[in-house]
């Protein structure tokens, strides 16, 4: 009787073993195993296009995110991303410029460093990624950063390895805003040339690093060439009209073909060293006062843009501008080398470069929030800074509470500074970590080299473009 009943049991068991290992095996084959299927699979996201490139699968997607993340009822928007895919066991890198996304495969440099895969997120409110109609009140760096959670939620199922956010400039800032907010999700953030500017008020910083950055000789040059386009404002006035009039270019936002005119122009300096390094001094007129209107002209379009402050100029930027005078502060810095005379408006602040149907209240806690948490409680955090770019002139800090964190400096470097550019120390330690929280073995940490071999078409080096006094 007792066998009978062993044997019943056994047998109980044996096909319950077996029904769920064909329940099991149903449930595996009705999911997808592409991966452009597995990605699809995930609610609200769709496909805008797949793009070839060897070694990877590039997909240009949206994803439907709510306009307001404490309300998710109120609406939705469709939010550009991208996916450059190698595997989904290797570790995947979270890469937002804090503008617009770009459609055309790259790596950001972590991702070369950890040879995996790279998301890269196009910033809220920057076209096509803003709601209709546009509430800009939901535009703040927590909306940005939960947008940034909820995408990393969806992919995290796809890619479970793990994860590092990244960024260069605004999009520095805009990793370490999200870790702020979400400080599980990430593994480790590398911040590039990521400004932190505290007090909005205070801004000696940016005084006392143009009297000193790169050498007295380069720094004459600049300052001349800057007075001189002031001095012959009416001369190089005329020649902007007709500029505007051809390029069919307005002037309604910031008020004033003027008001354009001199933004343009006091940018220029700080233009250069944001973009330029030292050796490029050569290319600036020697001499000022002899030179032509064409001269000084193409100097000043060359690294300024006389288009930045036109009406089309502004409009892609508008959310950038927008953020700047509600939250993240702007620069503002004087010209002792010109006289009082020649600068009738000075530093313009962001309100003059945003449409006055959009309002504006800025909040001085924000910067300050975001300031202290770093101090206190970073950790896996890496900032690089270059040694010439103006921006790093208020830049994050490590206070007593970080851990594992490092702030470092690349010699010469302007808004384009990385790891590759640190001296060799400072370099390997900065690989190591990147390798380290990215979850690679011991022995590759050890090595601290880059996995990726350098790829002129995906690797970008330089500074991410835009107009001046625009991180």
């Amino acid at each position: 009787m007792r066998k009978a009943l062993r044997w019943l049991l056994a047998l109980t068991v044996l096909i319950g073993t077996l029904s769920t290992a064909a329940g099991a095996a149903t449930a595996a084959e009705s999911e997808p195993t592409d991966i452009k299927d597995r990605l699809l699979s995930i609610p609200g996201m769709s496909l805008i296009q797949e793009k070839p490139y060897p070694g990877y699968r590039y997909f240009v997607l949206n994803y439907t995110q709510p306009v307001d993340h404490r309300h998710p009822d109120r609406g939705t928007f469709q939010q550009r991303i991208t996916v450059l895919h190698k595997d989904t066991s290797r570790p995947t890198v979270f890469y937002t410029s804090g503008y617009n996304v770009s459609t055309t495969p790259s790596r950001r440099e972590p991702t070369q460093i950890v040879d995996g895969n790279q998301v890269s997120l196009e910033y809220r409110y920057f076209t096509p990624s803003r709601p209709a109609p546009a509430d800009w009140s939901k535009l703040d760096i927590w909306q940005a950063a939960s947008d940034q959670h909820r995408v990393f939620r969806a992919l995290k199922q796809v890619y479970s390895a793990n994860w590092l956010a990244t960024g260069g400039s605004k999009g520095g800032m805009t990793a370490t805003y999200y870790e702020r907010f979400y400080p599980r999700d990430m593994d480790g953030v590398v911040a590039y040339v990521a400004p932190n500017d505290v007090v909005n008020e205070e801004d000696s910083a940016y005084d006392r690093f143009f009297a000193r950055v790169g050498t007295k000789e380069c720094r004459d040059r600049l300052n001349a060439v800057q007075r001189e386009a002031l001095v012959r404002r009416a001369a190089l006035e005329k020649k902007y009209a007709a500029y505007a009039a051809e390029n069919g270019y307005t002037f309604t936002t910031i008020g004033s073909l003027d008001k354009a005119y001199e933004a343009v122009v006091l940018d220029y300096v700080w233009g250069f060293w944001q973009y330029s390094l030292l050796k490029d001094c050569a290319s600036v007129p020697a001499d000022a006062a002899t030179a032509t209107d064409e001269e000084i002209w193409n100097s000043v379009d060359t690294i300024s843009g006389f288009s930045a402050y036109t009406d089309q100029g502004l409009e892609t930027y508008t959310p950038y501008y927008y953020q700047a005078g509600t939250q993240l502060g702007a620069p503002t810095i004087h010209f002792p080398h010109i006289e009082k005379g020649l600068v009738r408006y000075g530093y313009q602040p962001p309100r003059n470069f945003v449409p006055r149907s959009i309002p504006m209240r800025f909040q001085p806690q924000a910067m300050r929030d975001v300031d202290t948490w770093v101090r206190h409680h970073a950790t896996h955090m890496l900032f690089v800074y270059g040694q010439n770019d103006p921006w790093g002139s208020e830049r994050f800090r490590l206070g007593t509470g970080a851990r594992d964190s490092y702030v470092f400096t690349a010699p010469g470097a302007n808004h384009g500074a990385n790891v590759a550019g640190l001296v060799p120390d400072e370099k390997s330690r900065a690989t190591a970590a990147v390798l380290q929280w990215a979850g690679l073995s011991p022995a590759t940490v050890d090595r601290a080299r880059p996995l990726a071999k350098y790829d002129p078409k995906l690797d970008v080096r330089d500074a991410e473009r835009e107009p001046a006094l625009r991180p």
